[in-house]
């Protein structure tokens, strides 16, 4: 992933609140298409330009072809507070950020979210590496503004759940691990109508950290399904449970694991 930064040079009389809020609108499109990652953007004035520091996952994240249509909107909207288009320039690598996949095309993906990482959570399943959302080909032209909503949900409950000294332990807990809590049926419902949209498998990957009895937890079943899921040898590394039918992948717990 690269490290950028934007320049929106001041084209018309503006105003800094203007001009705030038609940065901030364009910025806020970019992260729902997946083309800039992350949540803070230090932005400031210096003569007749703003600038905005960003991460992308690719160097052409921001042509126009990777827009969406309320992108492709924001971005006309930079003139109407008097900006130019963005000018970019890349900076170098972020070392901090994984690498993006590097497949033209992918045969099936997976939905896989963590509370540290920023890049996108649909992974190739050949590779397991990031694949941008505005990569992912949808024939609406729409965003996924929902998808990259119910990320943050997620990575807020993770990181609860993954502190030292936890509060809301067993709600952040029941959260990620529970196939029917209201997280995980949002994330499922959103693998399914990407499988369907793209006619490919978008597995939803199920957390699993802990569990009330580790003789047993080899040999759970589907929790969607109820049939037997587990994979002879862990699926890179991580996934152990794989439900074709149900396209849910899942891992011995962590805590079992030890």
């Amino acid at each position: 992933m690269l490290v950028a930064e934007l320049e929106f040079k001041i084209i018309a009389d503006t105003s800094f609140a203007a001009a705030e809020k038609g940065i901030r609108y364009y910025l806020e499109k970019l992260i729902f298409q997946g083309q800039i990652l992350g949540r803070e953007f230090p932005t400031y004035q210096a003569k007749d330009s703003f600038f905005s520091r960003v991460v992308l996952p690719q160097a052409d994240a921001l042509e126009k072809k990777s827009h969406s249509k309320t992108g492709l909107d924001a971005l006309e909207q930079l003139q109407q507070v008097g900006l130019s288009y963005p000018k970019l320039k890349i900076l170098g690598d972020d070392l901090m950020s994984n690498h993006t996949d590097p497949c033209p095309s992918h045969s099936a993906l997976i939905l896989f979210c963590s509370f540290s990482a920023t890049n996108s959570v649909l992974y190739c399943a050949e590779h397991f590496a990031p694949v941008p959302l505005y990569k992912v080909g949808r024939s609406s032209g729409e965003d996924f503004e929902s998808l990259v909503r119910w990320q943050l949900q997620y990575q807020a409950l993770d990181e609860i759940q993954m502190q030292e000294a936890r509060v809301l332990l067993k709600s952040a807990e029941q959260s990620l691990q529970g196939f029917y809590s209201g997280l995980n049926q949002q994330g499922y419902k959103q693998a399914k109508a990407l499988s369907k949209e793209l006619q490919k498998p978008v597995y939803y990957y199920l957390y699993s950290g802990s569990s009330s009895d580790c003789s047993l937890d080899a040999g759970k079943k589907c929790p969607c399904c109820g049939s037997d899921w587990q994979l002879t040898e862990s699926w890179h590394g991580l996934f152990d449970f794989r439900c074709e039918p149900c396209q849910l992948l899942s891992n011995i717990a962590f805590d079992c694991q030890l």
